[in-house]
């Protein structure tokens, strides 16, 4: 095993290992203005983000982190007040995103490559309380099983924080579902109340997202929800529900790379790498582990996996030349 020292070392070393990659690269950077780079509220986010940034800034480039909200990111890209975003899931957008798209005012340079799932999840003993999950409709009858005393004879469903969209709470609504929507806070805090209740075997339900590394530390099920299809969220007659929209279960990400439309002009190395940059679920999933379980820097986390994946990120590189 690698000493604390030797793994911060290889930290360090990462941005002049990228440097000394890219020595003929005449004009590198384009432009001395830094690249501002969106960071949400997630921490495969921040990874995601953070390696892309650490890989611009041994290329040379000025780059600047700013905290952005996953759905008020998109006026922001959309004018070029940020740059880009390279773990954007499309799933959760908003009004504004898909003007943007249409208009060219964002571009899509590609996906990330990470496989997703979005839902309700809940540990598998709630099943002896609610028998008929993990399909949808048990919670129907048993929906006491989930409450608390707030609740109470209703059910409680944690939804994702309040600016990352209504999903849980149309769906709650559209099907008449007995269930209150309690907005989450930040992932840390989700993730203590998984854990709470975990270990004390109390009922929770809750809107959820894969790749993320609790799945490897505990078990969670799925509720099985119904099949979302197009024009749920705009047409009565489409979902279960014939008197409501947003009835359908939730349409799944695509997890793409989106920049603002002037990137490629002003900085075109750096955009050539943005089309190339790709990471996975493992990826992820082991850097996600050393943060949000071992409370490590996410930018030192970051930089270790640069230092230890050259021959990942080289042809990146090369292919920003």
């Amino acid at each position: 095993m690698f000493s604390r020292t030797k793994i911060l070392f290889s930290a360090v070393m990462a941005v002049a290992a990228i440097a000394a990659a890219t020595p003929a690269q005449a004009g590198v950077p384009e432009s001395k203005d830094p690249i501002k780079l969106a960071v949400n509220e997630w921490t495969g986010q921040h990874l995601s983000t953070y390696i892309y940034g650490a890989l611009l800034e041994g290329m040379g480039y000025n780059v600047d982190y700013v905290t952005a909200g996953a759905v008020p990111q998109y006026a922001a890209i959309a004018t070029g007040n940020l740059t880009a975003n390279p773990e954007n899931w499309d799933n959760n957008i908003g009004d504004i995103y898909p003007k943007a798209v249409a208009s060219g005012d964002i571009v899509l340079a590609g996906k990330l490559g990470l496989q997703t799932r979005e839902g309700w999840i809940y540990p598998p003993y709630m099943e002896e309380k609610c028998p008929g999950l993990p399909d949808w409709k048990a919670l129907l009858k048993c929906a006491d099983a989930f409450g608390n005393a707030e609740t109470f004879p209703n059910g409680r469903v944690i939804a994702y924080p309040a600016d990352w969209g209504t999903r849980t709470t149309d769906f709650v609504k559209a099907n008449k579902m007995p269930f209150v929507s309690v907005p989450g806070g930040s992932e840390g805090a989700m993730i203590a109340e998984l854990k709470s209740a975990v270990a004390a075997k109390e009922p929770i339900l809750m809107m959820f997202w894969a790749p993320h590394w609790i799945f490897a530390e505990m078990e969670f099920n799925w509720v099985e929800m119904p099949a979302y299809e197009d024009g749920c969220d705009e047409d009565p007659k489409v979902g279960p529900n014939p008197k409501a929209v947003h009835d359908c279960g939730f349409a799944q990400a695509n997890v793409n790379k989106v920049a603002w439309k002037g990137m490629q002009a002003k900085w075109p190395a750096a955009y050539k790498l943005f089309e190339a940059y790709t990471l996975t679920n493992a990826d992820q999933n082991a850097m996600m582990v050393e943060v949000d379980n071992k409370g490590r820097d996410v930018k030192e986390v970051a930089k270790e996996w640069v230092a230890a994946n050259k021959a990942k990120w080289q042809p990146w590189v090369d292919a920003a030349k």
